[in-house]
C-alpha cells in the first residue's frame, strides 16, 4: 500500500490536555485527527512527524529510540507541562531518512537527544493516544527555502511504499500576533489562494507553492513561514497525485480560517 502524505494545521500549544479550558474549540481539528487513524489502520508502521518547531543548518532526525519531551510553550497550565508521550522512536528509520536525503543531495544528519517538540506529540496524540506506533522527527532547513523543501519531500517518496506516513506538522495561518480576530481576513485569503492552488495540475500546484509569497495577504498570515514549509514537504513526497482538504473552518478561535490537506491516497 502506497499511503498518502499530510499536512496538518495542529492547533495551538497542548490543546489535548486542555479541553477544560478550551471547551470545544479543537472538536473539529480532534476528529479530523482520528480520521487520519481510522483511514490507514495498521498498514501504518512508523510515522515521519516534519515539525515546523525545528530548525537546523541541514535536514536532522531525532534517531534516539526513547525521545523526551520539549514543553516549548509558554503561560499554559502547570500539568502542562508534566505531559508524557512515550511513542518510541526508530534509529533504523531515522538512518533510513537521511541516507534518502543524502543520495537526493541534501546533507543530513541524527541527533539521538532531540525530543518530541509540541508540533509533534499535541498532533500525534488524538491519532495514536496509546503512543505505541513509532514516531522519528526531521526538522526544517533554518534557511526556509521552499525549493529545498519540495526537493527534499521528493527524495523521501520511497518511504511512502514503507509504511511510513509523512506528516507535516504547521499551521495554515500562523501570526501569532494576529491569533484572533485581527486575522481573519490575512487567514481567508491565504486559504483560499490555498485551496485554489490545491486543484491545480501537479507542475502548475508546484510551481504557485514555490511562489507563495506573491499570494493574497501571504505575509500577513506568515510573517515568518516556519509553519508553512512542512507543506512543502509533504507535496514534495506526493509530488503528481491530487490533494484534498481533509479539514477545515473559518472560525478557529472565533475568527480564524484554517485548513489540512492530504496529497494522494484518492
Amino acid at each position: 500500500m502506497t499511503l498518502p502524505t499530510y499536512f496538518v494545521s495542529h492547533g495551538g500549544g497542548p490543546w489535548p490536555w486542555m479541553k477544560e479550558q478550551t471547551g470545544g474549540a479543537y472538536d473539529r481539528l480532534e476528529a479530523s485527527l482520528a480520521a487520519l487513524r481510522q483511514a490507514h489502520g495498521d498498514a501504518v508502521r512508523a510515522v515521519l512527524v516534519v515539525t515546523s518547531h525545528w530548525e537546523t543548518p541541514g535536514f536532522m532526525l531525532s534517531s534516539g529510540s526513547a525521545p523526551g519531551m520539549i514543553y516549548d510553550y509558554g503561560g499554559f497550565p502547570p500539568h502542562t507541562y508534566r505531559i508524557s508521550y512515550p511513542a518510541p522512536g526508530d534509529p533504523a528509520l531515522a538512518q533510513r531518512v537521511a541516507t534518502l536525503l543524502q543520495a537526493g543531495g541534501h546533507p543530513a544528519g541524527l541527533d539521538p537527544e532531540r525530543g518530541f517538540d509540541h508540533g509533534t506529540f499535541s498532533m500525534l496524540y488524538p491519532v495514536y493516544p496509546e503512543a505505541s506506533t513509532p514516531v522519528v522527527q526531521l526538522s526544517l532547513r533554518q534557511d526556509l527555502d521552499p525549493q529545498a523543501h519540495i526537493d527534499a519531500g521528493r527524495a523521501l517518496a520511497p518511504l511512502r511504499d514503507e509504511g511510513v506516513l509523512i506528516l507535516g506538522s504547521g499551521l495554515s495561518f500562523h501570526n501569532l500576533r494576529q491569533f484572533g480576530p485581527a486575522g481573519a481576513a490575512a487567514s481567508k485569503a491565504f486559504d483560499g489562494w490555498l485551496q485554489e492552488v490545491m486543484v491545480l495540475p501537479p507542475s502548475a500546484r508546484t510551481a504557485a507553492l514555490l511562489r507563495w509569497e506573491e499570494a493574497p495577504m501571504a505575509r500577513a498570515a506568515h510573517p515568518r513561514e516556519e509553519h508553512l514549509l512542512p507543506l512543502m514537504v509533504a507535496l514534495g513526497a506526493a509530488e503528481q497525485e491530487p490533494a484534498a482538504c481533509v479539514y477545515h473552518e473559518d472560525d478557529f478561535f472565533g475568527s480564524l480560517t484554517v485548513s489540512s490537506f492530504r496529497f494522494g491516497g484518492m
